[in-house]
């Protein structure tokens, strides 16, 4: 809004900083750094009033006796109105890439409040059907991706060169194409397309079966990123700490992206455009910067899916648009071990079942409960179960554990990065 207000009033003095991306991420990502903090202090406080919390674990179940009963969640909510709000304040609204990343934070941010809902107020620990959810990730990754095949503003140009003559600044640019090429790690030529895999389809089949994969690929990526990013959203400041570091790698990755000198330099697919995401990831990152005040341990308010769900998609959606999508395993490595975490605890533990034994791979899953739960807190719920991976004796606090996972996403986020220059 105000960049088009600005826009017609070029001629008043100062409205030109409105047309450089760097001026608006960064009152994008203040704005919604105040509002997170100012916002939440009112919604925690509005929250209380209406006895409005979700049950959480207490003492009992908790090896440091932490009781978090009586907590608030939903604030998601928070999260959602701070990264849309400066969005649409400081955002280009006629730019593909950041509707298509409104539609998302509304879509899943939707999902995960009715999800939230159901919990809190009609008391059913199951929340929203599960196949509800899937439809829902399903329907934006076909949302996504079928935009990005037929809006004649999402193009890409495969090459850029830039050179400097006289101090004049000439660009270069191989056409504006519509491609499903994407970058891969650690190899020198590392552009892939989809459509090479479907060559024995012949011309132009193999552009078709590379969109269809396309398609479904981006279903995947949203669905499994939404799903890891809910599942890291366990202790005080995980889930909005480790996004708020991937947002900032994903920050970079859409600069370069959407700038012919950066792409130059780094060889990388210029993506025209592009850059409008740089604004809505600052507002991201700083939304989510803004919740962890209050959102750290001791949490006086819990995201919950309404947060959690918007936050993944978000991540995911918004590395297939700068074609990024296969640098996820890496930048989002600690939501792909929680998943892994749940999923191998769950099938090893039904295969057990099958021949009468109760085997469990980790103490508990998500991966992050393995060090804060006890062997003996296991075995006196489940005297009969075998565990593999025993881990450590000591227990973590949860601070700590938050720690060393934020850590670790800081160390994978630096590591993505470098991926572009390392091949």
């Amino acid at each position: 809004m105000l960049y088009n207000l600005f826009t017609y009033l070029s001629e008043m003095p100062g409205a030109r900083l409105m047309t450089y991306i760097s001026f608006r991420a960064i009152l994008a990502g203040v704005i919604a750094l105040l509002i997170s903090v100012f916002f939440g202090d009112w919604f925690i406080n509005l929250l209380h009033r209406k006895n409005i919390s979700e049950t959480q674990r207490d003492e009992k179940t908790d090896p440091f006796n932490v009781s978090k009963k009586g907590v608030p969640t939903m604030g998601g909510i928070v999260i959602l109105c701070s990264i849309i709000v400066p969005s649409l304040l400081f955002g280009r609204l006629n730019n593909v890439y950041m509707l298509l990343m409104l539609i998302t934070t509304v879509l899943l941010g939707a999902i995960g409040f009715a999800d939230d809902y159901i919990k809190t107020f009609k008391h059913n620990k199951d929340g929203l059907n599960g196949w509800v959810k899937i439809a829902g990730q399903v329907a934006l990754g076909l949302i996504v991706g079928l935009t990005l095949r037929f809006c004649p503003m999402a193009t890409m140009n495969e090459t850029v060169n830039v050179r400097t003559e006289n101090n004049i600044e000439y660009v270069e640019k191989s056409p504006n194409v519509k491609s499903t090429q994407t970058t891969i790690p650690f190899v020198k030529n590392h552009n892939c397309n989809y459509a090479d895999l479907f060559r024995w389809l012949g011309e132009p089949n193999m552009y078709r079966a590379g969109w269809i994969f396309f398609v479904i690929l981006t279903i995947l990526v949203v669905a499994a990123v939404s799903n890891g990013a809910n599942l890291n959203d366990g202790l005080d400041g995980m889930c909005a700490g480790n996004s708020a570091i991937i947002g900032i790698a994903l920050l970079v990755l859409a600069y370069v992206s959407g700038s012919t000198v950066w792409a130059d330099y780094f060889d990388v697919m210029y993506i025209p455009g592009s850059e409008e995401l740089v604004v809505f990831l600052a507002a991201f990152v700083g939304a989510l910067i803004g919740f962890i005040w209050w959102n750290g341990f001791p949490a006086q308010i819990f995201m919950g899916d309404t947060g959690s769900l918007a936050i993944g998609g978000i991540i995911g959606v918004c590395a297939v648009m700068i074609h990024k999508e296969l640098l996820l395993p890496i930048l989002c490595g600690v939501f792909l071990m929680e998943s892994v975490s749940v999923i191998l605890q769950t099938q090893v533990y039904k295969f057990g079942k099958r021949f009468g034994k109760h085997i469990r791979v980790w103490k508990r899953a998500p991966f992050h409960d393995q060090f804060r739960t006890s062997v003996d807190l296991v075995l006196k719920n489940d005297p009969t179960c075998k565990i593999i991976f025993k881990g450590r004796q000591h227990l973590d606090h949860e601070t700590k554990i938050v720690l060393r996972f934020c850590i670790v996403t800081l160390i994978l986020a630096a590591f993505t990065i470098l991926t572009l220059k390392i091949r």
